[in-house]
């Protein structure tokens, strides 16, 4: 975004852009530990005729390559990419925007109340709009073969939200949201104190949008 504002005024749409591809970027690289960490967390949950046993993280991540291979760590990338853009354009180009906005209604830009109003009001929207594509996520990168045809349940993004919705209720995809946004929420007000904190320390007065 700072690199194109110096051709353009930054607008919404160039927000949202960038934030789109740098989640994307950043969850092509990390899905094998993503898929790691999920499988490890949730072994434990399972009957014991249907746990892996995973010792740890790592483990986890060695075994999946040996027994499943590679290509393994990108099962289930699909919603896990797809809620990394939302994430991007909804937490990072969302916050942007809405510092123009409170800055506009008379909340100063360079003052922590702005970081403050801005960084919650992203939690919330990144939190409330990704949270499906995260029970996608999980759903698909958790699921195994049917034993008879060797066919996964959930095929892709859409797919998974679909067959969630039909037999759970639409509702079970926010299932959990009050922690799911304490976690995003509390994430993105500390990131973005620490962005700015960073910001004001090579530039002293911020950009004015």
């Amino acid at each position: 975004r700072d690199q194109l504002a110096k051709y353009k005024e930054p607008d919404f749409a160039s927000r949202l852009f960038v934030g789109v591809l740098s989640g994307a970027c950043a969850a092509a690289i990390s899905c094998p530990a993503e898929v790691a960490l999920v499988r490890s967390a949730n072994d434990a949950t399972l009957p014991a005729a249907e746990r892996r046993n995973y010792k740890s993280v790592g483990d986890a991540a060695v075994r999946i390559g040996k027994e499943e291979g590679v290509l393994a760590f990108w099962r289930g990338s699909q919603p896990f990419v797809a809620r990394a853009m939302l994430v991007g354009a909804t937490q990072v180009g969302v916050y942007d925007q809405l510092r123009s906005v409170y800055h506009r209604l008379g909340v100063d830009m360079a003052g922590t109340g702005n970081v403050l109003l801005s960084s919650l009001s992203a939690g919330f929207i990144y939190s409330l709009i990704t949270m499906p594509f995260e029970t996608a996520k999980n759903y698909q990168a958790f699921q195994k073969p049917d034993p008879a045809t060797g066919k996964l349940l959930y095929r892709g993004t859409l797919h998974t939200i679909g067959k969630i919705a039909a037999d759970s209720g639409a509702l079970s995809l926010w299932r959990g949201y009050l922690p799911y946004f304490g976690r995003c929420g509390g994430h993105t007000v500390a990131m973005f104190f620490l962005v700015d904190l960073l910001r004001k320390a090579i530039a002293p007065v911020p950009p004015q949008h």
